[in-house]
């Protein structure tokens, strides 16, 4: 099939019948194959698994279903035709397996400053001009420094409010007043950061942004955002893994093994979990290509 034919087939598929699909918010919005086609090549999967998929899921999809069981769908199809992609594909659901508490994901947003060359800190108490607080990463590169609060949903259609960032800022204005005056930080500028696992509230764009926040969500701002930066560092999270249990990845997760890089820098840290040789094989394996 030449690329015209797949641009008439995509079009017809998409064209032939308008079906609702319902979020993880609960909202409905019309059902889009491209959409689907972006991701699937932004997993990388092989045009042929494209095809496939998208044939599979516009024979099969009906209004009222929703987002979810489309994505679970596509990636059992992915699994079953063995590609790497599958594992980029289920990047979203891996890190919302984070949890259950934020500190996972603190940790995880911390490997991701520190892959850009930034010394960091996670889980710090500081002094403000007013009040102490707690940050959850703060990351410093040459004379810049970047206050970070994270803020980790396990409900993937949760959206941040604009309540957060407003005391954020307060919090970041009161850090940033205490610090102007000290000599250890005399020439270095600061930036506020709010990064989300899920998205923000329209408000909470328009006041952070105008604050002068720097907001990072799942797809905010558009093609930049939380999914873009961790494919392009390839730092992705050990939940991902397919060859380790619920458990062994929490394991993992609670001694601040939060990236394959990581797992796959100290690989001795397996041998806890009593796996046989095919299995550590398969791990390995697994690691090999997602850290690549």
């Amino acid at each position: 099939m030449n690329n015209q034919e797949k641009s008439l087939s995509t079009n017809s598929l998409t064209n032939s019948k308008l079906i609702l699909v319902t979020k993880a918010s609960g909202d409905e919005e019309p059902f889009e194959i491209k959409k689907l086609e972006r991701s699937l090549i932004n997993a990388g999967a092989e045009r042929s698994v494209i095809d496939k998929i998208l044939a599979d899921i516009s024979s099969w999809i009906y209004s009222g279903v929703t987002t979810r069981q489309i994505y679970s769908r596509a990636f059992s199809i992915l699994r079953r035709n063995k590609t790497n992609s599958a594992m980029r594909y289920r990047l979203k659901k891996a890190i919302m397996e984070l949890g259950p508490t934020g500190y996972p994901f603190e940790q995880f947003i911390g490997q991701m400053f520190k892959k850009q060359g930034y010394d960091v800190i996670v889980g710090v108490v500081v002094e403000g001009s007013f009040v102490t607080h707690e940050m959850d990463v703060i990351a410093t590169l040459d004379h810049s420094q970047q206050l970070v609060e994270c803020k980790y949903h396990k409900d993937q259609g949760k959206h941040v409010s604009v309540q957060v960032p407003l005391y954020v800022r307060s919090r970041v204005n009161d850090i940033i007043d205490k610090r102007k005056n000290e000599v250890a930080y005399k020439g270095v500028s600061f930036t506020g950061w709010i990064i989300t696992n899920t998205r923000f509230s329209d408000d909470s764009i328009q006041y952070g942004t105008r604050s002068g926040l720097r907001l990072l969500a799942w797809d905010y701002p558009r093609n930049k955002g939380l999914k873009e930066i961790v494919e392009s560092l390839s730092l992705y999270p050990v939940t991902i893994l397919h060859h380790l249990t619920k458990k062994q990845k929490q394991e993992l997760l609670n001694s601040g093994v939060v990236t394959c890089i990581q797992l796959n820098e100290n690989q001795n840290i397996l041998e806890s979990f009593s796996l046989n040789e095919r299995k550590k094989r398969a791990v390995k394996e697994e690691l090999r290509k997602i850290c690549s």
